[in-house]
């Protein structure tokens, strides 16, 4: 059976027009290049019409990426030496400008953010690096997100992933932190220290009203003594003995300095 030409050329249009036919997913838009000149709005989601090779079409997808930064050596503002990685999470907002504003916006914020990573970083002190994670990601997004604007890319998350030390840096901060836990534990004993002499402050004065309490106070620590089955017993001797006795051997000695005792008190005991 003869086809005629009209249902060749049919056949072609068809074949033409289904080939042309494109699926976009949800998060997918086309940006289409009509005789080099890009349309003025993306195409998708769904089907759009592609008609070649007039047309020419760039998918992008709108989904967030995340890119990991390879290990960068930081010489931190103190003159120590790290290697830092991170992790980066961009997406397409303007799907047009990243098509013209950059032949390769992958490539182009990796590249960026090594260099934004080494040349932030650098401005800080290892303390600062170590202990403000958070406002060092947030000065990094910051600093992309503004070079990367103008290629419709947006950097909406940055994250200092691991910081590896030198050894002998990791034993220096070892040693510091272990002075700095001695330095609490000797603040904390003083306190206690003069915690415990201003409440023994107060209890020298409450005895001191009642004298016969520093008895009971003895016959307590005497009964303490002997609940443990000790073969030693320590008996307190009050200081106000000691004091008298001590006051009585120095009158004796000035007596028996002086050649006795004194002529009036001699005639007073006759």
């Amino acid at each position: 059976m003869d086809i005629s030409p009209a249902a060749i050329a049919v056949i072609i249009i068809a074949i033409y027009l289904l080939s042309s036919i494109k699926i976009l997913a949800e998060y997918e838009r086309g940006v289409i290049f009509r005789l080099g000149r890009l349309l003025a709005n993306p195409k998708g989601p769904g089907v759009i019409l592609v008609f070649r090779p007039i047309d020419r079409l760039v998918r992008l997808s709108l989904r967030v990426e995340a890119m990991e930064v390879p290990p960068q050596d930081v010489v931190t503002r103190d003159n120590v030496t790290v290697k830092v990685n991170a992790v980066i999470y961009f997406r397409i907002v303007d799907p047009r400008k990243a098509v013209l504003e950059v032949s390769n916006y992958l490539y182009a914020t990796s590249q960026l953010s090594q260099t934004t990573l080494r040349s932030v970083l650098g401005e800080v002190d290892l303390d600062e690096l170590l202990g403000q994670r958070e406002k060092l990601n947030l000065k990094l997004q910051s600093a992309l997100d503004q070079h990367t604007g103008p290629w419709g890319v947006k950097v909406s998350l940055v994250e200092v992933k691991q910081v590896d030390l030198p050894d002998q840096m990791i034993r220096a901060i070892a040693r510091q932190a272990e002075a700095e836990r001695e330095r609490r534990a000797k603040i904390i004993n003083a306190e206690g220290e003069m915690a415990a002499a201003v409440n023994l402050e107060k209890a020298a004065q409450t005895l001191a009203r009642q004298p016969m309490s520093i008895q009971l106070r003895y016959l307590e620590t005497l009964l303490q003594i002997g609940a443990e089955k000790n073969t030693t017993i320590v008996f307190p001797l009050p200081v106000d003995i000691l004091n008298s006795l001590g006051n009585v051997l120095r009158n004796l000695a000035r007596e028996s300095a002086n050649g006795g005792p004194p002529a009036g008190g001699a005639a007073e005991h006759t």
